[in-house]
């Protein structure tokens, strides 16, 4: 469900070419020791054609709002140290393999990493119920049978949902019943407690969003139903203060605008992080949103520069979920009133 193939950056990061450079071109840029193996993962197609526009020898423009850089002979300069890509696509070229971006950069892939892609999802609860996460790893899974007695039955995945009855074993410490018949060890699960959110959204009957930073945890409303959980990275700060550190900003926000992706990038200036097509983008307050992060899989723990991180699965439901609606084919849409609530606290 991604836009697009993703690599991320190696060190040191590759030299972005505006035009197929020549071995000796590359071996000026580069130095002369290049090398030239890509690891080929499942996730990256197989090589294209070179493209027509760049085998007659044409520079490559830049797209209608992307950063005019210097030019040298063949390159605009290095990506930034942290820096990832979507590609539009790839091929062999001189012996090695290269991508193209969607800012229409040339990039020499063997100085990047395929993008890890999370598999990770949450929950969504389709009847009645509240949902949860297991956080444990080797959690035990048991079933119940008509005497009451219950039976090992497996383990539970780490990270996994799961919706609960709202039954238990007679003590809520103790196991706790699941809508699929499985029983789980309360202890080992993330677990939310419905509180109507300060807007009325709840009594209204309205979707809206809660995340906790502590819980590291969003789950979906609709009215006063919950409709799908999952864990999230919040910023790295924690409860500090968002103006002055990495801590996502708390409150109440409405999501203003969406887009299918888009380069997230540090201050003007900085040479810190370059995160081009970035999925599913949520703005709900100035520069935070929530968004999908195809570099990393630690959801569950502060990891963000102030956004709420998101896997790849969770964000693609919530961007279809949320308003404003983005139509078919369509990249994004504005809604300067306000769409979707999300209330963010501790």
């Amino acid at each position: 469900g991604l836009p697009y193939p993703y690599v991320i950056s190696s060190a040191p990061p590759p030299h972005l070419y505006f035009r197929l450079p020549t071995r000796s071109d590359q071996e000026r840029t580069e130095g002369k020791k290049l090398r030239a193996e890509f690891p080929k993962p499942s996730s990256l197609p197989p090589a294209d054609a070179v493209p027509q526009f760049l085998s007659e020898g044409n520079d490559l423009p830049k797209p209608y709002g992307s950063e005019e850089k210097l030019h040298y002979s063949v390159h605009t300069g290095r990506a930034k140290r942290e820096s990832a890509f979507g590609l539009i696509t790839s091929f062999e070229w001189t012996g090695r393999r290269f991508g193209l971006t969607t800012e229409l950069d040339l990039i020499a892939l063997d100085r990047t990493k395929p993008a890890t892609i999370s598999e990770m999802h949450g929950v969504e609860v389709k009847g009645e119920g509240m949902p949860a996460i297991v956080l444990g790893h080797e959690v035990e899974k048991w079933t119940r049978d008509e005497a009451g007695k219950f039976h090992h039955a497996g383990v539970a995945g780490f990270r996994s949902g799961w919706v609960l009855t709202g039954k238990n074993d007679g003590s809520p410490h103790g196991l706790l019943e699941t809508s699929e018949g499985v029983w789980l060890p309360a202890d080992a699960l993330l677990t939310t407690e419905f509180r109507e959110d300060p807007q009325g959204y709840a009594r209204d009957g309205r979707k809206w969003i809660e995340v906790s930073i502590k819980k590291q945890m969003l789950v979906a409303y609709e009215g006063k139903k919950p409709v799908y959980a999952t864990l999230v990275s919040t910023g790295r700060a924690g409860m500090e203060n968002p103006e002055t550190t990495t801590a996502t900003a708390r409150g109440q926000f409405y999501i203003h605008a969406k887009h299918v992706s888009g380069t997230m990038d540090g201050a003007p200036g900085s040479d810190s992080f370059d995160l081009r097509d970035v999925p599913y983008i949520q703005y709900f307050h100035e520069g935070y949103a929530l968004h999908a992060a195809y570099w990393h899989d630690d959801f569950g723990k502060p990891r963000s520069h102030g956004c709420v991180n998101l896997a790849p699965i969770d964000a693609a439901w919530l961007f279809d979920w949320t308003e404003p609606g983005v139509p078919d084919e369509w990249h994004g849409a504005l809604n300067p009133e306000g769409g979707t609530l999300v209330w963010i606290h501790g």
